[in-house]
């Protein structure tokens, strides 16, 4: 009896795992692709460009201070007395508020170096930033709303300072007012794009399709925000000549060696436009 009992348990066995082997059979004839059939390539997914991000981290910079990142360059004097200051630090703090006339809030920095070249910028940013705030002090007859902030950053021995300013007068459309320089603090000159990008090992054909892809790209999506709202939108012509990087003025290098160059419409023009391309 009970050598009977084993054989029935062998011969279910063998049923169980026959099943199994047939399932397996099955399930693999069903997965396997026909031959000579080509499996067509699933679509690309086209990632959009979030250039409004992209604006936003960079305003975001704009938070008075210098960043060296640890470079120590020896023979590089301040400025006499300014010795305990950063090679940028912020001459003109000023925060002040008259109704019915003005709101300023300014933090204006200014090269600690001497050298010709520091100081023909320093001279500058007194031009464009300082004067402005003291003919609103001074001469302003309608509400006006005058911001300016800065950041710096040292790779190596370049320095590049960033000021923005946000100009709002009467019933003009606001202002963003974008001024880099790039400064080599060891040879007292101002560095170019194309330097910049030599040094980092960055070709030019490279940095003009990037520009190339991220304002074609800006154009479409302001025409299509035109389209939608019915607002007018700052107009960019990519036949520019400024949108190569022979012609750029405005750049500047961040953390870690990471170029950027900017397109601060705002500028020349009542608007707040403005492109940034990570290079």
């Amino acid at each position: 009896m009970k050598q009977r009992n084993l054989i029935y348990i062998a011969i279910a066995v063998v049923c169980v795992i026959a099943l199994v082997i047939g399932i397996i059979y099955e399930v693999s004839k069903n997965n396997k692709k026909p031959e000579n059939v080509i499996e067509q390539p699933k679509p690309k997914v086209e990632e959009k460009l979030d250039l409004d991000q992209s604006r936003q981290e960079f305003y975001d910079l704009f938070d008075n201070s210098f960043y060296s990142q640890g470079n120590n360059i020896k023979n590089v004097k301040k400025i006499h007395g300014l010795e305990h200051e950063d090679y940028i630090y912020a001459a003109y703090t000023i925060e002040q508020e008259v109704e019915g006339k003005y709101k300023i809030n300014i933090n204006l920095p200014v090269f600690n170096i001497i050298g010709d070249e520091a100081a023909k910028i320093n001279q500058t940013t007194q031009e464009i930033f300082a004067n402005k705030a003291s003919d609103i002090i001074t001469n302003s007859k309608t509400y006006t709303v005058y911001d300016i902030d800065y950041v710096a950053f040292q790779n190596g021995n370049i320095i590049s300072l960033l000021i923005k300013a946000t100009l709002k007068e009467t019933d003009h459309p606001q202002r963003i007012i974008v001024q880099t320089y790039n400064y080599d603090i060891v040879n007292d000159k101002q560095v170019s794009l194309n330097e910049a990008l030599k040094l980092y090992n960055i070709s030019q054909s490279d940095a003009n399709k990037k520009i190339d892809t991220i304002v074609k790209e800006a154009i479409k999506q302001a025409k299509s925000e035109a389209e939608s709202t019915g607002l007018f939108i700052y107009e960019r012509d990519i036949n520019n000549a400024m949108y190569v990087t022979d012609n750029a003025n405005y750049f500047f290098i961040g953390l870690d060696g990471q170029v950027y160059v900017i397109y601060p419409y705002g500028n020349s023009n009542y608007t707040s436009e403005l492109d940034i391309i990570e290079i």
